[in-house]
């Protein structure tokens, strides 16, 4: 809001003194005209004296000399260029010059001033607005620097992981492989010594049935043979049970 204000202040400024420099040269021309109004009266006092034949070729001479001429002329005439012609003892046509001089630099002055009052908070703020960009781009530029360089070392770490990664699963596998097979052998192993010690059982328990079909055949074949009382067939038996007995504990220790 201050920044449009000083804007609408500085416009006005400047308009104001572009009129006020259109509006001087008709008041030059006033002056001169009031001036020339004034020197009417003895023009006519002359002319009056002299007839209507003075007159008359007063005008003619006039017009022959260029009297009515454009707008410089009357400037030139003004009496600000006759009082600084006065002043400086100058020619009407130097003083002109100095009085376009005077007005330039004047206008001249008034404009570096209003650009130095009111242009040199807007080219601060301006100054002070790129310097922040510039510091931001430097740091948003540090910030991907700082970044890329945190992406270069990580892909130059990445074979190295990768090696690391590598050897931990191949000695990873090379244990699970052993473990595996130790595995098996011990299963191969406990396989091996159940089948054995089944063959081991069934081995004895048929030798114990053909002991003890043989004995009953041999007893079978004795009676046949014999003739045995209950006494003597109940000794009989009797030692065979105990022979048998003999026999199965001296197994039992050797299979210990």
């Amino acid at each position: 809001m201050t920044d449009r204000i000083k804007a609408s202040t500085m416009h006005s400024f400047i308009v104001a003194l572009w009129l006020l420099l259109c509006l001087a040269p008709a008041c030059a021309q006033a002056s001169a005209a009031s001036a020339q109004g004034a020197d009417l009266p003895k023009q006519k006092q002359v002319s009056g004296a002299s007839g209507d034949f003075g007159s008359q070729l007063a005008r003619e001479s006039r017009e022959a000399a260029g009297e009515e001429r454009g707008e410089s002329e009357e400037l030139k005439k003004s009496a600000a260029v006759d009082f600084v012609a006065r002043l400086t003892g100058m020619s009407l046509q130097h003083a002109y010059w100095l009085c376009m001089l005077l007005n330039f630099i004047i206008i001249a002055a008034a404009i570096a001033w209003l650009s130095r009052l009111h242009l040199t908070g807007f080219f601060h703020s301006r100054t002070v607005s790129i310097q922040t960009a510039i510091q931001q781009a430097q740091k948003a530029s540090q910030d991907a620097d700082r970044r890329l360089t945190e992406i270069h070392s990580r892909l130059a770490k990445l074979d190295s992981e990768i090696a690391v990664m590598q050897s931990a699963a191949d000695g990873q596998a090379v244990a699970e492989e052993a473990r595996i097979q130790a595995a098996a052998a011990e299963d191969m192993r406990k396989i091996a010594q159940s089948v054995r010690q089944e063959i081991a059982a069934a081995t004895k328990a048929a030798r114990r049935e053909l002991k003890m079909y043989a004995a009953d055949l041999a007893v079978a074949l004795a009676q046949r043979q014999i003739r045995v009382d209950n006494g003597s067939d109940q000794s009989l038996v009797r030692s065979f049970a105990e022979q048998l007995g003999s026999e199965k504990n001296g197994t039992g220790k050797g299979g210990r």
